[in-house]
């Protein structure tokens, strides 16, 4: 893929899971003084492909807050493999594998300039009804826009 500017997002279907792919390119507040990415910063790479992922399907975020569903994360897993590193371009890719429930599971790549992928992560996110500040299911509003993407 050829990569103009630092702005890409992909969206793949295959009929087996979501997948989108998106660009950022780091910024100098974002690293320690060796120019590593601070890890903290990671979490809001994730969140900002999170969303990116629900527009790729049709829906952004705010859409899905002013529907009355807040997704907060209840876990976050991260491996990395290398730094990422000051002006560097990095492409995020996240999944969604399966059908969510009461719970949406996400699952990242981060790959550098170079194509090699230097951190892989999971955040598990649940459907909370904003008003009742209770758990749900997946509204079916956001159902029907991801199966399409998944084997029938």
């Amino acid at each position: 893929m050829i990569i103009k500017k630092y702005i890409c997002i992909e969206k793949q279907i295959d009929k087996e899971m979501i997948h989108t792919k998106h660009c950022i390119r780091v910024r100098y507040g974002e690293t320690d003084p060796m120019k590593y990415v601070y890890y903290g910063n990671y979490a809001e790479y994730f969140e900002v492909a999170r969303v990116e992922l629900f527009r790729s399907i049709g829906m952004a975020y705010s859409d899905i807050e002013h529907r009355g569903i807040w997704l907060p994360v209840s876990e976050y897993k991260i491996k990395y493999l290398k730094p990422a590193l000051y002006d560097e371009i990095l492409e995020i890719h996240t999944y969604i594998k399966k059908i969510p429930s009461v719970r949406i599971e996400f699952e990242y790549e981060i790959f550098n300039s170079k194509g090699e992928k230097i951190t892989q992560a999971q955040t598990t996110l649940f459907f909370m009804d904003a008003e009742k500040q209770k758990i749900c299911r997946c509204p079916d509003f956001l159902t029907e826009l991801m199966l399409p993407y998944f084997k029938s």
